[in-house]
């Protein structure tokens, strides 16, 4: 008796944003690490590498002319400067990661994220991090004890621009008071989502991923940010 194979599940695209400081990439490394058919999303920068960063590992490593090119031809599906520097995500690394029924995991800056759901409206949720209230944004900001006064000005400055494009944009928002619990929050979303994408109903997760719906979820301590 022969039995069917099971279908592959639907690629999704899950990106998050986050104002600097809010603890974006530690849940991604999370959400990552339990998920084995989550993979990272490597952006191209036309930034040097910092620290131990490895190239085609932590970002895609090129040249202002490089990243130019990618432009002109149409290679990237989403690409933004940010602090003078650009960063893009290569096209074929989405579409390979869709045809494969991944899960692929942005961490990318607002603008980014808004052209990924533009290209990609069905496949892409986009998730905005955000720790509990501003005064923990610049806590941990100065907790870093790496940065002038003058970058944690710069900092929170973009910071501002960010919650505002985000809080008005964004499909959903999740509140990083807790890390296990934020982490929850996120599993829940990228399962609900899924599921809808594969034309079924996952109740549970649905229920914890409403509650953290853009204009659902209590963001009045960020009004007035």
């Amino acid at each position: 008796m022969s039995s069917e194979p099971a279908a592959r599940p639907p690629g999704q695209l899950l990106v998050l944003s986050a104002p600097s400081g809010a603890g974006k990439t530690t849940l991604a490394r999370r959400f990552l690490a339990a998920h084995r058919d989550a993979v990272f999303s490597v952006s191209a920068t036309t930034r040097a590498p910092r620290g131990t960063e490895r190239d085609g590992v932590d970002y895609h490593f090129v040249t202002p002319e490089r990243f130019a090119g990618l432009v002109a031809a149409g290679a990237l599906a989403e690409w933004a400067e940010v602090h003078g520097r650009r960063y893009g995500t290569l096209r074929g690394t989405v579409e390979a990661s869709l045809a494969a029924g991944q899960v692929a995991l942005f961490d990318i800056d607002v603008q980014g994220g808004e052209q990924i759901k533009a290209a990609f409206p069905r496949q892409a949720t986009t998730v905005f991090i955000l720790p509990p209230d501003a005064g923990e944004l610049e806590r941990r900001l100065r907790g870093r004890s790496t940065d002038s006064e003058d970058v944690i000005a710069r900092r929170l400055a973009a910071a501002r621009l960010e919650v505002g494009r985000g809080l008005a944009g964004y499909d959903y928002v999740v509140i990083n008071d807790e890390l296990d619990a934020a982490l929850a929050q996120l599993e829940a979303i990228a399962a609900a989502e899924r599921a809808r994408l594969a034309g079924r109903r996952e109740p549970a997760a649905e229920a914890v991923a409403l509650r953290c719906r853009r204009g659902v979820v209590d963001v009045g301590a960020w009004k007035n940010f």
